[in-house]
């Protein structure tokens, strides 16, 4: 082979470098038929949309057939989807939409727990000797010394409780590490896995979806001795667990395994892992490296944690943060690749997390437009492979702070608000309640889940029906925030990440794969990098402004000669005090002339 066909089969074979992927919950996208959920026929309508904002690839979240007890991530049949959403020949439909317009399609794998209602599990606990009976986790119950039945282990789930149901056909325990509908399959059964790459992969794969989006992947291998968690918290009996089933003792060999068997045999599909609770970039480069053929790359989760109180128990009980704190987390995963055969991710939002301008920047209407554009800005200049959630280009913000607790919908924060329910009233502190629903307020999963906002008409216009109402209450300033509002608009958000997406791909070497340092990383007001491609001779330098008042960033000798404004997110020039003063949540990028 030539050097030049080398060459063009290595770019090829890394086509998700460069692409941006765009994220699609299709509950809550768009509603073709009038039943109040979204569905793929109504994906199929905004393809152009999607297409003529710059997205590369969709990302499809689960659309299986599933009971829906945590959204479509309990899944009955792999092969079958949701009737509300569609059918598999939709399916085929959107990714035929998709290649029309030179995009790709990808789909959630959700394989380290099904549905209780899949037909495996219901073989596997008819009886202690059916052949799937191993293709879970089943334990028997131990007992203390009253003669009371406990649990196998003490480990804590993440939707709250402890993570094993007790199962009376049987008289076991079988594990779940979220709900009790969701049992976690038993990667150490070969027969498992094989029933996993035929059912979960080859099935999509054969009808041409280009990858996965790979749920929970570092869970597949558990401590399977079972071990009791350490005792971290002495007021409960369940304990933090997530060191004991979390990048188990065979977790690398099982995702080589899934190449080697499967993604090895197809054209150049992508791999995006879920990795949590690994926060050595050493131990992530494991599942990164291109030699060690795992992944092609991972969600790192710290950034969009920030905030988040101490381990599970305590996830929605609000830290403020500091600017430091989230320039730490952005320069460790943007340098960790560097000088390796591993790459990276770039996001802020995802469909488990409130929205990010809320979040890191302010949603009040004086600063909302302007605090999109910044982040916009920030995401899109990072080196590596560029996500975007749905609204997340419109701006969209989470629920009005008004909305009570019933407006909520998520089987995890709705968890949380009961367990602290229960404890407020066991321990007399009634604060605590409050507590958590400021935590629910800022970080619950239910705002990115809210309808898609695409018009001022009856329900944002979700549903081509004006009259149907939406599975999920539509977010109180749908009139001001949409996409027909801002479709025409030269100032709007939406017209702003248009722009900002094209500028990424015109200097790709340099924001998608240029070296990235930061300056000042003390300055709790401005965060401003440098990214540059050595080989080129390109620098730019990104400077934003987390706050709501007039500020001076410190790069002097950095930003100016041989530097030109190449992009900022105010667009009446600049503010009193010239090139080192930077308006409320402004950003801007310079780049060497």
């Amino acid at each position: 082979m030539s050097p030049h066909a080398i060459l063009k089969k290595a770019l090829t074979s890394t086509w998700w470098k460069d692409a941006t992927i765009y994220q699609v919950y299709p509950a809550s996208f768009k509603d073709s038929n009038g039943d109040g959920w979204g569905d793929i026929p109504g994906l199929i309508s905004k393809i152009d949309y999607l297409h003529d904002l710059g997205v590369d690839v969709v990302w499809l979240s689960p659309m299986f057939e599933s009971p829906q007890r945590d959204m479509g991530y309990d899944i009955s049949d792999y092969e079958k989807v949701y009737a509300p959403y569609g059918t598999v020949e939709d399916v085929d439909r959107l990714i035929a939409a998709c290649r029309e317009r030179g995009m790709k399609l990808i789909l959630d794998l959700v394989v380290n727990h099904t549905s209780d209602e899949h037909a495996w599990f219901k073989e596997s606990r008819s009886s202690k000797d059916n052949p799937k009976r191993d293709w879970y986790f089943w334990r028997p119950a131990r007992y203390d010394e009253d003669g009371n039945r406990l649990p196998p282990t003490n480990y804590r789930s993440y939707f709250g409780g402890g993570t094993w149901t007790w199962d009376e056909t049987t008289q076991e325990y079988y594990l779940h590490l979220y709900a009790p509908e969701q049992p976690d399959l038993n990667w150490e059964n070969p027969d498992t896995r094989r029933a996993i790459y035929d059912s979960a992969m080859r099935f999509w794969l054969d009808r041409g979806v280009d990858g996965f989006r790979v749920d929970t992947v570092n869970k597949y291998s558990k401590h399977v001795d079972f071990p009791d968690a350490p005792i971290t918290d002495a007021n409960h009996y369940i304990q933090p667990a997530a060191d004991l089933f979390c990048n188990g003792p065979r977790i690398h060999e099982f995702v080589q395994e899934m190449n080697e068997q499967v993604l090895d045999h197809y054209d150049a599909p992508v791999t995006v892992g879920e990795l949590s609770n690994t926060p050595d970039p050493t131990h992530v480069l494991r599942y990164v490296s291109a030699a060690a053929k795992q992944l092609n790359m991972v969600f790192q989760f710290d950034m969009i944690r920030l905030g988040n109180g101490k381990g599970l128990n305590d996830k929605y009980n609000y830290v403020p943060w500091r600017l430091s704190e989230m320039k730490s987390i952005i320069t460790k995963w943007q340098k960790f690749i560097e000088g390796t055969d591993g790459w990276t991710t770039a996001f802020i939002e995802n469909h488990d997390n409130g929205r990010a301008v809320s979040r890191f920047a302010s949603d009040l209407p004086a600063y909302r437009t302007v605090s999109a554009k910044m982040l916009a800005i920030m995401t899109a200049t990072m080196t590596g492979t560029l996500f975007l959630y749905q609204g997340q280009e419109i701006g969209m913000i989470n629920a009005p702070k008004s909305w009570p607790i019933t407006s909520y919908k998520d089987i995890e924060g709705l968890g949380y608000y009961a367990e602290a329910q229960r404890l407020a009233l066991a321990n007399n502190d009634p604060a605590h309640v409050a507590k958590i629903m400021n935590g629910i307020q800022i970080m619950g999963r239910d705002h990115s889940r809210l309808p898609m906002q695409w018009d001022a008409g009856p329900h944002a216009g979700f549903s081509d029906d004006p009259a149907a109402a939406p599975w999920m209450r539509v977010h109180d300033a749908y009139k001001e925030i949409n996409v027909a509002q801002q479709l025409d608009d030269p100032d709007s958000v939406l017209v702003f990440y248009t722009r900002v997406l094209r500028l990424r791909k015109e200097y790709r070497e340099l924001f998608i794969h240029g070296s990235f340092e930061l300056l000042d990383p003390e300055d709790e007001d401005t965060f401003v990098f440098v990214k540059e491609c050595v080989e080129r001779k390109e620098k730019a330098v990104v400077a934003l402004n987390f706050t709501d008042g007039t500020r001076g960033f410190k790069c002097r000798g950095v930003v100016g000669q041989g530097m030109k404004l190449l992009l900022s997110n105010y667009a009446d020039g600049m503010a009193e005090g010239g090139e080192e003063v930077l308006r409320p949540y402004e950003g801007r990028i310079y780049i060497s002339e």
